[in-house]
């Protein structure tokens, strides 16, 4: 039976961690508690001590401190280079978006926490630099943010998974500039 730590915010944190890279890496079903116990060292009724479920593991992996920060006076190339950094580190293999990204197309309820996030913490951040139609811009961002994630983290395609930070910011400042000040396309048919 592994060891058990004397510090139990340690041993709190220790399984976390080895939950967030195995739901983000695995998805839901296929990480167990006993998976998550044995890689943190711990003996599995301490995963459902401090976490009562498999949901509860879940959900405590998945619970995503997002502080955008304030962009206001920032110019729209500047955007990505400041909003990209911090994406990266949340979706990364240890971050907790990326269970979340992994579980929202089978489960409802990490698609709502997904949008949750999008919809009150990032999209008010990125509307206050749009010129116009905020939540669509916002919205278009956050699903660009989103393909990204999901092409180089769960698909793996091999050019974004390769490509350094710096890179993929530099890629993306153009795109986020165009979608929060390219002039509103016309509507089908109309004017």
């Amino acid at each position: 039976m592994p060891a058990r730590t004397a510090d139990p915010a340690a041993t709190k944190a220790a399984i976390l961690a080895v939950a967030r890279r195995q739901f983000g890496q695995l998805g839901i079903d296929r990480t167990t508690i006993r998976s998550v116990a044995g890689g943190a060292g711990v003996d599995p009724a301490l995963v459902m001590h401090y976490f009562g479920s498999k949901d509860g593991l879940f959900r405590a992996a998945s619970r995503v401190d997002l502080e955008m920060p304030d962009l206001t006076g920032l110019a729209p190339e500047e955007v990505a280079g400041v909003v990209v950094p911090l994406f990266v580190q949340m979706w990364g293999p240890d971050g907790p978006l990326l269970p979340l990204l992994r579980a929202a197309a089978s489960d409802p309820s990490a698609a709502a926490a997904l949008a949750e996030i999008f919809a009150h913490r990032v999209a008010p951040r990125l509307a206050a630099l749009a010129v116009d139609s905020p939540e669509e811009r916002a919205a278009l961002i956050g699903a660009h943010l989103v393909g990204v994630a999901v092409a180089r983290h769960i698909i793996g395609v091999p050019s974004l998974a390769q490509m350094d930070d710096a890179t993929l910011a530099a890629w993306l400042g153009p795109v986020f500039a165009h979608y929060l000040t390219a002039v509103r396309p016309a509507a089908p048919g109309g004017p």
